[in-house]
């Protein structure tokens, strides 16, 4: 196959990449579709339009398969070798139009020109399915970059699902779901989508420019509408939006008052007793630390996997690089402190783009350099071997385990020299506050066992005390 014909029907999958199941809070257990018009093709190098009266047109860079023999009730191997192409895509889609398509996504991601495909294609034969890389740029910023190793549903798997009820036909096209980094575009920006073998093929960048629509939406079909929730979901993030960040000046200015310990007690009553990283220390004693989590997972080391995965621009590069400020890196090492997982290079990568910590299960690499960069790194001790000795990078803005707590990219990370907490976004605000009063319930008896009192019936405070705490703190008011 040279060139690409207008394809019979394009079907999209919804999630299929870990990062982007990260990022949206939700894991399928089962692939599900959805349609999109052949009117909705494009060709690299043209045009997308944002209608007039929106606000939330969003990139999705895609890896596409494009179907070369007849598939009907095929197995997961034969549906791979029904493959004859895979190119670039850019899934476009219009989120102030998502309350009208209650989930068919028809009229948000089937305008015209809301389907770039291209601009070469790379025949199958001779393809490992699980090891194509898919990026895509804004303007000259690389905004995605994720590889098919990982998928939760293989190419295979997603073309016999399909046929056991839809017969696909040559020239149909399967578009496989978008990792992280999917966000809002602009008119004027220019949005370009590669995919390829690392190292290797590549279909070359499929380019979109974005451009101003000013045709206004008619009173008889439904109209634009966006919220928060909405413009959270299409820039990526509450941050990325312009919404105020979930950890505001106010809550930062009390988590710095509030020990690791007291915040471990409040998630443990709202039943979060796991919410600790155990086994992790400050490298320097004294460390504080408040951010919000990104995550990077490594896997064990296997020479195969390591081969594919280890070197060139890997999951850890890729992690460390996209550090912003504010943010600590947490990284799942499976509690294996026999290598390190950070060193001296990457810490002062993250410590130059402001990010306020990195924590991970496992061991530090050049612990003084580390230690002098003033970087708050939490770990669970030193070690001077490399990375490939135990551990492979794999992947980057995962739900992940670390130190036995599950951390959600989002999540507010505090440590200080007891050890670390994560704290799901959604309880920050209750959380953060029950302890600041914990805290101060706690000093007021603290004072009066060193005025003499004892501790029986004080600590903790039985209904009496409870009501001299009270009553006091109402007359300091």
């Amino acid at each position: 196959m040279t060139a690409l014909q207008r394809p019979g029907k394009i079907i999209a999958v919804h999630l299929n990449y870990p990062s982007r199941v990260a990022q949206r809070g939700r894991r399928p257990r089962v692939p599900s579709y959805f349609l999109k018009p052949s009117s909705s093709v494009a060709a690299s190098g043209g045009e997308i339009e944002r209608p007039h009266g929106t606000e939330l047109l969003a990139y999705e860079g895609e890896v596409a398969l494009v179907i070369g023999r007849t598939a009907r009730r095929v197995s997961p191997e034969e549906g791979w070798a029904a493959v004859e192409a895979v190119t670039a895509a850019n899934d476009w889609g219009l989120y102030d139009l998502r309350a009208a398509d209650k989930g068919s996504n028809l009229r948000n991601k089937g305008g015209d020109g809301f389907t770039p495909l291209g601009p070469a294609l790379i025949p199958a034969a001779g393809l490992d399915p699980a090891n194509l890389r898919v990026r895509t740029w804004v303007n000259g910023e690389l905004t995605q970059d994720d590889t098919t190793s990982d998928l939760l549903f293989p190419f295979g798997v997603l073309i016999a699902d399909l046929s056991q009820l839809i017969t696909l036909e040559p020239g149909d096209v399967v578009l496989t779901g978008t990792p992280a980094g999917s966000s809002v575009a602009v008119p004027g920006d220019t949005v370009e989508v590669e995919v390829g073998v690392p190292g290797g093929v590549s279909t070359g960048r499929l380019v979109t420019r974005v451009v101003q629509g000013t045709a206004p939406f008619a009173d008889f079909g439904a109209r634009p509408q966006v919220d928060d929730r909405q413009r959270a979901e299409a820039w990526g993030s509450p941050e990325a939006a312009g919404l105020p960040p979930v950890l505001t000046d106010e809550l930062r200015g009390l988590l710095n008052e509030v020990a690791v310990a007291t915040l471990s007690s409040e998630l443990r009553k709202r039943g979060y007793p796991h919410a600790s990283i155990d086994g992790v220390h400050p490298l320097t004693p004294g460390t504080r630390m408040i951010g919000t989590a990104r995550t990077l997972r490594f896997v064990a080391h296997r020479p195969d996997l390591f081969a594919g995965h280890g070197g060139g621009y890997n999951a850890q590069k890729r992690a460390f690089d996209s550090l912003k400020s504010g943010e600590v890196l947490l990284i799942e090492a499976r509690g294996d402190a026999t290598a390190g997982t950070v060193g001296d290079v990457l810490a002062l990568r993250a410590h130059t783009l402001g990010a306020a910590g990195v924590v991970t299960d496992g061991a530090v690499r050049d612990s003084a350099a580390v230690a002098a960069i003033g970087l708050p790194v939490f770990s669970q001790g030193a070690h001077p071997s490399v990375l490939g000795r135990r551990h492979v990078p794999w992947e980057v803005d995962a739900t992940i385990t670390c130190g036995g707590a599950a951390v959600v990219p989002g999540d507010v990370v505090v440590g200080d020299d007891d050890g670390v907490v994560v704290i799901p976004a959604a309880l920050l605000d209750e959380v953060v506050r029950a302890a600041a009063e914990q805290e101060a319930q706690d000093a007021w008896v603290a004072a009066q066992v060193a005025a003499g009192h004892r501790v029986d019936g004080l600590f903790p405070p039985n209904a009496e005390w409870l009501e001299r705490y009270r009553t006091e703190k109402q007359g300091g008011l």
